[in-house]
């Protein structure tokens, strides 16, 4: 299984780590202040969370948000 992008939006997570990358944003909420994606279902935002700390784009394994906890203890 391939997964690189929020399914939704159809925004893949190589292009929300360059924009991460040239913003600075550091959170799924401060880079959803210059895309739009995980609005929807927010299946992506675990994804989101760990390419943010590690710069990984594309993943084999499903992630659960319990896996991929925001930093202040919330699933958001």
């Amino acid at each position: 299984m391939r997964i690189d992008r929020c399914y939704c939006y159809q925004k893949t997570f190589a292009e929300l780590q360059t924009l991460a990358d040239d913003t600075g944003a550091d959170s799924v909420e401060d880079l959803q202040a210059h895309a739009v994606f995980g609005h929807n279902c927010q299946l992506c935002h675990p994804y989101v969370r760990r390419m943010l700390r590690t710069g990984e784009t594309v993943f084999h394994n499903v992630i659960a948000p319990e896996d991929a906890p925001a930093d202040d203890g919330t699933d958001a």
